[in-house]
């Protein structure tokens, strides 16, 4: 029987395309209309003289949104919603700092007008310190909630209570949702009455089941009319509706939610829970034309991109050669910087007593087991070249922008596309070239290659290594595997 197509709302089905070749295609950014000079010039500090494609997109975009102020929409409309899916590494934190501390900068009053979620501690604060560049000096606030100061200090920092009622020490809010939902539900005088920017990153993992109800929750207090004095507000907020003579006589707020993600579901019915307005989708997840200007057949179920810089590779193996395979690619083909994913916390830490207890290779595990502040460490240490080979889980590693990764190591092949989709983009970043690696068990082979293929990945080589080159590694392996067994008793 023909596959049914899902009816595809116009906005997917023709979404503004942005090029995906980073390198070839980076955009001065004197040439992008309507930077603020102050942002200009704190760019140029921070040695940014270029975007990428898709900051040259939709930078302005969200500019022209709020060109006559944020209060109104162009024209006095709503601006519409937008939707951003872009490879991992394309720059998509600054495409939405540069114009949310722009449009704010004329603010008077401080209220919380931009609220940006992430499902991760570790992306909140490298967004919020990319707000903090970019506020210093602007006299915006920006703050930080994920969880790692008591709820009593993120209170403090978040509200003053004074004669005249509460009043709000951020302008712009950076939060995991957990920690977001206590204080909407706990926190008196936290108000998204004033929320201008609802920007949602790494959008499919926060439209999953557990965060939507944190996402709904958002937008429920963002529209509450009455606060909670009593006294009604001077801006009245309504869901959005047709356009009446009663709706349009009070200026309103009007609340715009920006979407970004590497993996932005195709799925039209998880997008429409999030309720979006007229959105706009960008997106440089796209086939290839070929020379004609013709899409070629094959590449038309490209859901994903992949850095452009990127060598995949797998190698078939068996269970009990695998960590074998990890030693020869670290001593005798000497890998550096290497990122290596497993599938639970539990094969993290093994892995990395058994790495430790062979020796000869500078090695360090990166998974919540650890505190921030190791994490952070532990990061900086692989960044400077000190650790060699890091051992991580999905969970630590998401989104998480590792400067100077050579290797990408799928010590355990991943079971979804996204999960791959989103390892292996952890090197290759901004148009640098790196290799991923996936140890593939014999019997997942057909599976995975299946998994990679239906997402229109071809381009991955079959690197087999053959079991001589093992063989010097395996008398020391079994000795590290008896102090192993030792320890772990």
């Amino acid at each position: 029987s023909p596959q049914v197509q899902p009816f595809l709302p116009q906005w997917l089905a023709e979404p503004r395309r942005v090029q995906k070749r980073i390198r070839e295609n980076l955009c001065p950014v004197r040439d992008v209309p309507g930077i603020h000079p102050r942002l200009l010039k704190k760019l140029q500090m921070n040695g940014i003289d270029s975007f990428f494609p898709v900051q040259a997109e939709v930078i302005p975009a969200i500019l022209q949104s709020a060109a006559h102020g944020y209060l109104l929409g162009r024209g006095g409309f709503r601006p519409k919603d937008i939707c951003v899916s872009a490879p991992t590494g394309s720059g998509k934190t600054l495409a939405f700092v540069i114009p949310i501390v722009q449009v704010l900068l004329d603010r008077v009053v401080c209220h919380i007008r931009a609220l940006v979620v992430l499902p991760t501690k570790e992306l909140a604060q490298q967004v919020s310190k990319v707000f903090n560049v970019y506020t210093d000096g602007t006299g915006l606030k920006v703050v930080l909630i994920t969880g790692q100061k008591s709820f009593a200090k993120e209170q403090e920092m978040l509200v003053q209570k004074k004669v005249t009622g509460y009043c709000s020490l951020a302008d712009i809010v950076v939060a995991t949702p957990g920690r977001l939902t206590d204080h909407i539900n706990q926190t008196p005088g936290f108000s998204l009455t004033q929320l201008r920017f609802l920007v949602v990153d790494e959008a499919d993992r926060m439209i999953d089941d557990m965060h939507q109800n944190c996402l709904n929750q958002i937008v429920k207090a963002a529209f509450q009319g009455e606060n909670h004095s009593g006294s009604s507000m001077l801006f009245q907020r309504t869901k959005p509706g047709p356009l009446t003579a009663a709706s349009s006589c009070s200026p309103q707020i009007p609340l715009q939610k920006l979407l970004f993600s590497a993996t932005l579901t195709q799925d039209p019915e998880k997008l429409q829970q999030l309720d979006l307005f007229q959105p706009r989708l960008f997106t440089s997840v796209y086939s290839e034309k070929n020379r004609d200007g013709i899409e070629t057949e094959q590449s038309t179920n490209n859901k994903y991109t992949l850095p452009e810089g990127l060598s995949q590779c797998y190698v078939p193996c068996d269970l009990n050669s695998k960590p074998l395979l990890l030693l020869y690619f670290m001593l005798k083909m000497k890998f550096t910087r290497v990122l290596c994913f497993t599938n639970s916390r539990e094969a993290s830490h093994r892995l990395f007593l058994l790495v430790q207890a062979f020796g000869g290779i500078t090695v360090a595990e990166f998974s919540s087991r650890l505190t921030p502040n190791e994490r952070k460490r532990t990061m900086k240490e692989f960044e400077q070249g000190k650790i060699q080979l890091l051992i991580s889980t999905d969970a630590t590693a998401r989104g998480i922008d590792v400067k100077g990764v050579n290797y990408v190591i799928n010590y355990d092949a991943p079971q979804f596309i996204r999960t791959y989709i989103h390892r292996v983009g952890r090197t290759a970043r901004a148009g640098e070239a790196g290799v991923a690696f996936s140890l593939v068990l014999r019997i997942q082979e057909r599976r995975f290659l299946r998994m990679l293929r239906d997402a229109g990945i071809q381009d991955i080589q079959k690197h087999p290594v053959k079991g001589n080159s093992l063989k010097p590694l395996v008398q020391q392996y079994e000795g590290a595997l008896c102090k192993l067994e030792k320890t772990v008793k």
